[in-house]
Parts: structure tokens; sequence; C-alpha cells
């Protein structure tokens, strides 16, 4: 690793295991693809802050979240920081019935989660980052646009320069469009997702997230003081909406009401730069839908206290990249969550389920931007009008219905 290259948590915490300098922080196998981490409370009458804290502190250091002599000291908010790192990340698992937490010195184990050789060949293809000097320099200039452009602009390029399908317009002359690539070493930047929250088949909320930590999904708001439990504290709040403010009968708000009582401690969603993931807190059951759900014609429950992957990034790109070649429809990248009820159900439509939540990464920049990257050019439909449609494609299946 060349210097003043920043490690990842894995290569971070390998790093300070090796250096035998945390007391407590130490190899739990022979093959070291387990570690244990010291995890004393802060409230034990033992506890001291130079040596209790000394990992959690120097790993708020190392990201830039404390600096000595600077920032007031806060022990409880760096191991709350690492804690939610460890849990966020798909590097490490950990191992509950080989936690010692109620003994003088306590500690977690976490194993080390193998890398999975078979996705490095994805990373061997190669993306040109220049426009070929084939390209019309009319489509020069309508690209430029594009890339110039943020992300709130681009449906609009898009609609008025690339002859979107639902003006009913069709180009003149086709097009010579690029054959794309898409490297699954992405490293996606922008977080945001739209969450839905939908009762009985009517939207009653509509947000866009955009803190990198997540969103959580549940009923009030998370109560000040319990960070070690729901997990990043800059995590944005969506909370469900009282049924009694909406114009339901008695006995459906009454039923809503009651399921809301147990999603006190919710859902939390959040993207990273290799999908989207999701962790369940509350009581009650929540079963979900989407391109990774195991089944399509039966529930898929989500296990309380267990991270799951609803959305793997270079998986969606490779199908996107067939759409816009024209091998394949479009990809699907939405969310669906049922709350209190089994999902999905062949015999019960989602538009009769009291309380689901929608849910997709911002993915539309995302691919506007890697069309961009252009290579060899063929005689096929546009791929940016292609885009468009696929947007709109994904609007309209995301509805409920």
């Amino acid at each position: 690793m060349e210097e003043g290259t920043k490690m990842h948590l894995k290569e971070w915490l390998i790093a300070q295991i090796e250096s035998e300098q945390y007391e407590g922080l130490c190899w739990e196998d022979e093959d070291k693809t387990m570690f244990r981490i010291p995890w004393k409370h802060a409230a034990k009458k033992d506890y001291k802050q130079t040596e209790d804290a000394a990992l959690f502190k120097a790993w708020a250091v190392y990201k830039g979240k404390f600096r000595e002599g600077r920032d007031k000291a806060d022990p409880t908010m760096w191991k709350t920081r690492l804690r939610c790192a460890l849990n966020k990340s798909t590097d490490f698992h950990e191992v509950p019935e080989r936690n010692q937490l109620d003994i003088t010195e306590p500690y977690k184990v976490y194993r080390i989660q193998p890398v999975n050789d078979s996705l490095q060949t994805k990373d061997q293809v190669i993306i040109l980052n220049k426009i070929s000097p084939k390209t019309p320099s009319s489509v020069n200039t309508k690209y430029d646009k594009v890339l110039n452009a943020n992300p709130a602009e681009l449906n609009d390029l898009m609609r008025e320069h690339m002859y979107c399908e639902f003006t009913g317009k069709k180009p003149q002359n086709k097009v010579m469009s690029p054959l794309i690539c898409f490297s699954s070493a992405l490293q996606i930047s922008d977080f945001r997702m739209q969450v839905t929250l939908v009762y009985q088949g009517q939207i009653v909320t509509r947000v866009t997230t955009r803190s990198p930590d997540g969103c959580f999904i549940l009923q009030g708001r998370v109560p000040l003081g319990n960070a070690q439990i729901y997990g990043p504290c800059d995590a944005e709040q969506l909370s469900f909406p009282s049924p009694g403010l909406m114009s339901f009968s008695s006995g459906m708000t009454e039923a809503m009401t009651r399921l809301l009582c147990h999603l006190e401690r919710g859902v939390l969603l959040w993207v990273a730069p290799d999908g989207m993931f999701i962790k369940r807190f509350c009581q009650g059951r929540v079963y979900w839908s989407g391109p990774m759900a195991q089944h399509t014609d039966r529930p898929n429950k989500l296990e309380r206290e267990k991270t799951f992957k609803l959305l793997d990034i270079p998986t969606f790109l490779n199908e996107l990249q067939s759409y816009l070649q024209g091998t394949r429809p479009p990809p699907s990248y939405t969310i669906e969550l049922c709350f209190g009820e089994e999902y999905p159900d062949p015999n019960i439509p989602k538009s009769k389920k009291l309380i689901m939540a929608q849910s997709h990464l911002n993915i539309s920049s995302l691919a506007y931007a890697e069309v961009l990257q252009l290579t060899v050019y063929t005689e096929s439909t546009h791929p940016l009008q292609l885009l468009c449609s696929f947007s709109e494609h994904q609007q309209r299946s995301s509805e409920p219905h």
C-alpha cells in the first residue's frame, strides 16, 4: 500500500492486532480467522479510559473524527463509531457464542469473512474514459452538457436532448452508440436512497435520504443515549406517520396502530460501495422482496440483529450493461419491505398489506455517469435514450398496485 493511502477497516484492524499494542486485542484462533476485541463498559468501576478506550480512540483519530487537544474526549462515541463500522462492514461477522461480556475483562469475537476470489476477475474490464474521436461533434456537445450537470438536472437533459420515449418523439437518424463496460471495482459516492412508505396501497411518505450512515425506518424516534443499540447516530430517521391522521376506517387504523407498537426499534437501511444492506432491530416481523431475495413466490423473512444484503451493485451494473446492449430486459433494483405480514404472498396483493416500504438506490446518476465512459461505437438506439426509458420504467414499476 502506497504511503499516505488510507486503509480500510479490515486492513487497519489486522495491523492493530499484529502490533500487539492494545491489551485484549488478539487473535482468537491459530488460523487468524477470528479475533477478540476488548469490550469493557464505561460504567464499570475499574474502567480506565486511557486503556479500555484506547483502540476506539485510535480508530476515531485515524478517521479524523477526533483531534487530540482540539476535540472533547468522548469514549462512548469512539466505541459507537467502531462498533457501527464493524456491523456495517461486509468483511466481519460477529460470533456471539464466543463473546464473553460478563467477565472482568469482557470481549467480543468477530470472524473475518473470506474474500470471494470469483469477484476478482470482473475487475479486469477495461474502461476508456475518453470519448471516441469518431463521435459526431453534435453528440459530443450533448455529452458535455450531461457530464457537467448535477444529478438533479440529468433527467431534464435526457428528455431535452435524447428523445425519451415518453415524449413520443423518435430520432430521425440512428446515432452511433457505444458498447459499454462497467467495472465491478466502481466506488460510488452517491449514497442517496429514495424511501417510500405505503399504507394499504396508499403512499403516505416519500423522501430521499442523503446520509452515508443510512436511514432508520421506525416508529417514533431513536431515543437519546441508545446509540449502542441502534448503531450509527448520524443515520437519518424516517418515522411512520400516524394512521389516525389519514382517511382509513376505524378498524384499519386500529390494526395499523397495533402493528406500529412492535416497530419501535425499526430497521436500518444503508448503502455501501458494493450494495444496499439492511439490519432489523424491531420486535415485529419484517419480510422483503428484491433482486437478491431467495424466493419470489413465498415469504423472505429478515432475521433480527442480522445484516442482509439487498442489492449487489456489480451484478446490477452487469445487468444494466446487457440491457443497454439490448440483450435483456431492464434490471430491477427496487426493494420492498412488508411489516408484520408475510411477503411476497401470491394470495394477497401488496395493495392489501397494512404497512410496506419501498426503497431503491439513487442509481440513475451512477448509470448516467458510467454510460458516458464510451468505448466502441455501433449503430443502435442511443444508450442515454435507453437509460431515460429505464428510469421511467423503474418509476412505474415501483408504484403500489
